[in-house]
């Protein structure tokens, strides 16, 4: 396989999980008696860039299909943070009611919904007809369509250039790399600014978060390697921000090579500094990385044995797609947990992919009171825990398995 953005040879693995279905794939009444589609989980690591990125074995029309069920306003604290993010893009650009503003990968409206509501136009790109349905019915914009240059020189010739360009938890997420951001640089107005937020590989190394591979993300992203990539394909890095949100995040923001005014932020220089000094890109950076996630799975399912064998209930809370990483990788079926609760309505009465767990409503759980929940999007585990606290009534742990398997109090 050659790497998604220099085409050099790959040959470096970081980690092998097998094989696993989509991890969107979540199965119906129906397809539970069909057999699944699984793909090869594997990552390698580019020698040449450093960009981490999956084995080509799924299109991304296959994981982003008109069944697609993550939708992002089912989380209350990650609304908050679209809603922050819009109120300082506003001020910071100047944005008005003269602007225009595009969101790649819009979902369900969660962030653009705070854009409107500025009255600022705005226009949403996404490619699954579930999310894109939910963004219209709040009176959004939204064009269906995957993106990239061919679709950025059509709204260009149509007069719908960008004065911010929005792109959250996308960049990671598409198959060609280069096609993608060379379509920003194609829509973005000469004085435009573009602010793509992905989580920072430093984090995923670091505090062993593999249950966020999957095949959904196409790539794993280092500072250095998004600032050559944007670099290669007509833009230029101006500011960068270290967040909090799964896990550890990047908001990375950059403007076209041919114009803008923004001036280089010491910041940019400081995160390429530590990077440097973390050794990000040498081989010796990625050694460990396995085997460390086998501990882990090891430790998961010593918990889950012990729990079953003394007649414990365990459950879990979030049918998220890093749920099903760690679940497909563990081997877990529903014998050692019993059921999924999630808020989001189009993924109840449905199962997880792989491990077949029946998803469920939080009455269920209340009803059921297990001994264990198992909080599976451990990015949210504070939000989760306060919202899940009655369990506590009943004696219920939490558990989490990122840094390490633990129980959180």
């Amino acid at each position: 396989m050659k790497c998604r953005h220099c085409q050099s040879r790959l040959s470096l693995t970081l980690i092998d999980l097998g094989s696993a279905p989509p991890s969107n794939a979540y199965l119906t009444a129906l397809t539970m008696r069909r057999p699944e589609k699984w793909f090869p989980l594997k990552v390698l690591v580019c020698e040449h860039c450093w960009l981490v990125q999956t084995e080509d074995y799924s299109r991304a029309s296959e994981l982003f299909n008109d069944e697609y069920a993550y939708f992002s306003s089912f989380s209350d604290s990650w609304v908050r943070h679209a809603k922050e993010f819009v109120e300082t893009a506003v001020r910071r650009f100047g944005l008005t009611k003269n602007s225009f503003v595009i969101e790649l990968a819009s979902n369900d409206g969660y962030l653009l919904q705070h854009v409107q509501a500025s009255g600022i136009p705005c226009l949403g790109i996404e490619p699954t007809a579930s999310t894109a349905s939910a963004a219209r019915q709040k009176g959004i914009e939204v064009v269906e369509r995957f993106f990239g240059v061919a679709l950025a020189e059509e709204l260009r010739e149509q007069g719908r250039a960008a004065d911010l360009v929005v792109g959250i938890n996308v960049l990671a997420h598409v198959p060609d790399i280069n096609d993608f951001v060379s379509g920003v640089s194609t829509i973005l107005k000469p004085n435009g600014a573009c602010s793509f937020e992905f989580p920072h590989i430093l984090n995923l190394i670091k505090l062993r978060q593999f249950d966020t591979i999957y095949h959904e993300h196409f790539s794993y992203l280092a500072f250095s390697t998004v600032c050559e990539i944007l670099a290669k394909n007509g833009l230029q890095v101006f500011d960068v921000e270290t967040l909090g949100t799964h896990g550890g995040s990047l908001r990375v923001l950059s403007q076209r090579s041919n114009g803008g005014s923004h001036s280089v932020s010491a910041s940019v220089r400081a995160l390429l500094d530590l990077e440097e000094r973390c050794g990000m890109r040498s081989v010796a950076f990625y050694a460990d990385f396995a085997r460390d996630i086998e501990e882990i799975k090891a430790e998961f399912l010593a918990v889950l044995v012990a729990a079953k064998s003394e007649g414990k209930k365990v459950a879990a809370y979030g049918a998220a797609a890093k749920g099903n990483t760690i679940l497909n990788f563990a081997g877990v079926k529903p014998d050692l947990i019993s059921f999924v609760v999630d808020r989001n309505t189009a993924k109840q009465g449905k199962w997880m992919p792989g491990s077949r767990i029946p998803i469920v409503d939080e009455d269920y759980l209340r009803r059921a009171r297990p001994d264990i929940i198992v909080i599976l999007p451990w990015n949210l585990q504070q939000e989760i825990v306060e919202q899940l606290a009655y369990a506590r009534s009943w004696g219920a742990r939490f558990l989490i398995t990122q840094p390490s398997v633990q129980f959180v109090e």
